[in-house]
């Protein structure tokens, strides 16, 4: 398995521009509360008060990446995915039109905010050259927020040795 590093650097060459990465801040979490929300309904009852659905499975397993990647980022993106994973539910016991539109309309909302970002980049998203790319992304913008707040320098110095600093609008090094 790659490690942090590899998996983020491999990321990062696709996401250098600062405009792209600001994008992704708002369209990546849309989509996943999106996904969370879709995969939501269909469930199945365990006990009394706990069904299982595709959502919760699909969060547990993507976490359980995420934790052989990296404890403390793994541990952020758990209580991440229990997020989305219970907004998805909220949203899911609407009514089906609400659900269908709400679900829908977020995944919609956030590819287009994506592609956006990847105009001004000026290169293709990340999962079309490997499909892991769609599970790194959500860590990609805990790891960069992680990164303005000036936390785990070490891991955003690693990941620039691979891809390079960010770069602001004008096409120069962000100042981090």
């Amino acid at each position: 398995m790659k490690s942090l590093v590899d998996q983020l650097g491999q990321y990062a060459v696709y996401h250098r521009d600062s405009r792209n990465i600001a994008s992704h801040l708002i369209g990546i979490p849309l989509i996943v509360v999106a996904v969370a929300t879709l995969l939501a309904r269909p469930s199945v009852g365990v006990t009394a008060t706990l069904a299982l659905s595709p959502a919760m499975m699909l969060a547990a397993a993507v976490a359980v990446f995420y934790l052989r990647l990296d404890l403390r980022f793994g541990i952020l993106m758990m209580v991440l995915l229990a997020l989305s994973v219970w907004a998805g539910k909220l949203l899911a016991m609407q009514t089906t039109g609400l659900w269908l539109a709400w679900g829908l309309g977020l995944f919609f909302v956030g590819w287009v905010i994506q592609f956006i970002g990847h105009y001004f980049e000026g290169s293709k998203p990340a999962f079309v050259d490997d499909v892991i790319g769609l599970a790194i992304g959500p860590l990609f913008i805990a790891a960069e927020v992680a990164f303005f707040l000036g936390l785990r320098d070490p891991v955003r110095r690693a990941i620039e040795e691979r891809a390079g600093p960010v770069r602001g609008a004008a096409g120069k090094s962000a100042v981090r």
